[in-house]
């Protein structure tokens, strides 16, 4: 059953919710709003931000006055998420306190619902914490298994923002490159930009594009393949596909940036998903102490690891 919001609404940001995304604020408003319709609700200028038009990823600030559109939304009822989903989340929490949450997200599993999915993991864990007003710090692909970060508080959402804001937020991922890094320690430090093809939109390095820089190490050389270890330093989407893709060397079974023919190759390997793992992040507490949490490796990455050698 859906529910419809029939009235413009103007909502003020308050301190707590400074420094958040604005794609990240309406979805804390909109609470079943699929994410596809987030996007083209701004993208259209029914969401305005002090009048005027803004993007997804504009940094809102404490007294910014927010245009939020009538909206449908989707009534998320407790039997929309499988029992076994929750189950399985609430068994994937790796750290938690007053404020902030880490969750080892599974492989295969979108962190918000839409584009023809009925929930997302947001969504799981609304329902699990139940009263809590939780909120994505940041995002993973579906397909990318690993550390994410989520809010609790309004004053968590605030403080972990500007962690990010001011690069004390540190991510890293686990990856299989698609051949032989040919130094133990590579930077790239190459902007990126989106394009459409196909009516889809893809991410690639682009000078006109915005600032991006990742580091790769070099863990370990598998058959000449690289496991390697990519250090974020900025945080735009498909980040380190495209890096990797840029330097030649794909992520193993990455979909959108590696030759079909290097996609065929990697399914019949065995490796059903790509090989992208956040299996480090480091931020601050609310009471200001350095915490860095860590999921190891999953089974199926592992075995593909295992199979190469």
């Amino acid at each position: 059953m859906n529910k419809v919001s029939s009235a413009v609404s103007q909502v003020e940001v308050t301190r707590d919710r400074e420094g958040q995304r604005l794609d990240n604020f309406l979805s804390a408003h909109m609470k079943g709003l699929p994410r596809s319709v987030i996007y083209r609700i701004i993208r259209t200028g029914q969401v305005r931000v002090n009048g005027g038009r803004a993007k997804p990823a504009r940094r809102l600030e404490a007294g910014d006055i927010v245009r939020i559109p009538p909206a449908t939304l989707r009534d998320n009822r407790p039997a929309d998420i499988p029992p076994a989903v929750l189950e399985l989340l609430q068994r994937s929490i790796l750290f938690e306190d007053q404020g902030i949450m880490v969750i080892d997200k599974p492989a295969g599993m979108a962190v918000h619902g839409g584009s023809g999915l009925a929930w997302g993991v947001i969504d799981a864990m609304r329902k699990l914490r139940e009263g809590l007003n939780i909120d994505l710090v940041h995002r993973l692909d579906r397909e990318t298994s690993g550390c994410l970060l989520l809010a609790l508080t309004g004053d968590a959402v605030r403080e972990l923002n500007n962690q990010i804001i001011n690069n004390q937020l540190d991510k890293r991922y686990l990856c299989l490159l698609d051949g032989r890094l040919q130094e133990q320690l590579v930077e790239v430090d190459e902007p990126i930009g989106k394009f459409e093809r196909s009516g889809q939109t893809f991410m690639r390095v682009d000078p006109a594009g915005k600032p991006a820089h990742t580091t790769f190490r070099l863990l370990q050389d598998h058959a000449g393949y690289s496991f390697a270890e990519a250090e974020l330093h900025t945080g735009r989407t498909h980040q380190i596909r495209v890096h990797a893709a840029h330097l030649g060397l794909p992520l193993a079974a990455d979909n959108r940036y590696a030759p079909a023919s290097r996609q065929k190759f990697w399914k019949q390997q065995g490796l059903k998903r790509i090989f992208l793992h956040a299996h480090q992040i480091r931020f601050f507490t609310s009471d200001g102490e350095q915490q860095i949490v860590s999921s190891p490796l999953p089974e199926d990455l592992n075995q593909l690891l295992a199979s190469l050698a």
